[in-house]
């Protein structure tokens, strides 16, 4: 069985979901991002040196870690999470991307106690300008982000939706749609359950 070591809230929840979304049975352990330990006091450095989730264990012991790495393998296992068209494998790859470098990174300054106000209202200014900048430039009109299905894509986004809301930064009507329909999936719901982010 899958095993996925998150944080609740972290940007594996964009895992989790998709996880979910597909049907997955995977378990779930916890870990203290400020310490690194699991549950069970094992060092999740020993599971991923890098100590930060998500980290998706295979049953042989394989691990992988990086949102846009899982993300893509669960969209490999399971088509229906794909984008679609001729170049669908590598349209995911630059949206991935794109949430990861752009948009998940710039967020930075708002997580960090060190962060000056004028360092943290250029980072909301940043991400508003990025998710501003998805919001005219995503490939459909559909509800999601290609379309009327769901992609793993559009769990990760969906993290960062949550993360503007929690910071006050300004989200463009056209992705606060797709945060309202991604939270009314009964598979986000059970996730932020799972995590308790929801009751």
């Amino acid at each position: 069985m899958l095993t996925l070591y998150y944080s609740p809230g972290a940007c594996s929840l964009a895992s989790h979901i998709a996880l979910h979304e597909a049907g997955e049975k995977f378990d779930l352990v916890k870990v203290n991002l400020k310490t690194h330990a699991l549950e069970d006091g094992r060092s999740f450095k020993d599971i991923n040196p890098k100590g930060y989730v998500p980290a998706l264990q295979f049953d042989n012991g394989d691990v992988l870690t990086e949102n846009v790495a899982i993300l893509t393998k669960i969209a490999d296992r399971h088509s229906t999470l794909a984008a679609p068209g001729k170049h669908g494998k590598y349209r995911l790859l630059e949206m991935l991307a794109f949430i990861s470098s752009e948009v998940h990174k710039s967020f930075k300054p708002l997580f960090s106690a060190n962060s000056t106000a004028e360092e943290k209202q250029a980072a909301k200014d940043a991400i508003a300008k990025r998710l501003e900048f998805l919001a005219k430039h995503k490939p459909t009109s559909g509800t999601y982000l290609f379309g009327d299905n769901m992609t793993v894509a559009d769990a990760y986004l969906f993290v960062m939706l949550l993360w503007a809301e929690k910071n006050g930064v300004k989200v463009p009507d056209a992705l606060k749609k797709l945060a309202e329909a991604m939270k009314a999936r009964p598979t986000v719901h059970l996730a932020l359950k799972h995590e308790g982010l929801a009751a």
